[in-house]
Order: C-alpha cells, then structure tokens, then sequence
C-alpha cells in the first residue's frame, strides 16, 4: 500500500506532466490529439488519487487505519460530480 508521501508524489509528478501538455498546446504539433486525451486521462487518474488521500484522512481523523481506504475506479469516482 502506498503512504500519503507517495500517493502526494503521484499527484504532483501527474500534474507537472499536466501542466508540461497544457503548455504545448496552441502548437501546431501533430501530436496534439493525443495530448489532448492524455490530458483528459491525467484528470481522471488525479480525481482517483485525491479521492484515495480523502478516504485515508477520514480514516485516520476516524481513529481506523487508513491502510483499509480503497483505490476506487474511475466509474465510481466520476460520478460523484453528476
């Protein structure tokens, strides 16, 4: 099970590459499509990784064990928004 420290790694390592994707666009690259759904799976991928840290903190300020939080998928976890 990852700690708090890694999953935080994740996320910050998800968004540079955001970040680095979002700068390159306007460019006339042709590669653009493909950044544009990598971009969209970053999204997904980071919103399962704060949900994770959500649920280990719950657990935790719970007085549980946070090893018992779950990495939900992306079905579940993006539903939560509709």
């Amino acid at each position: 099970m990852p700690t708090d420290e890694q999953i935080m790694e994740q996320i910050d390592a998800l968004e540079q590459e955001r970040l680095a994707l979002r700068e390159r666009e306007g460019e006339a690259d042709p590669t653009q499509a493909a950044d544009v759904a990598r971009v969209e799976e970053i999204r997904v991928e980071l919103d399962r990784l704060w949900d994770y840290l959500r649920q280990r903190k719950a657990l935790r300020e719970a007085g549980r064990d946070p090893e018992e939080a779950t990495e939900r998928s992306a079905d579940v976890v993006e539903r939560y928004w509709q």
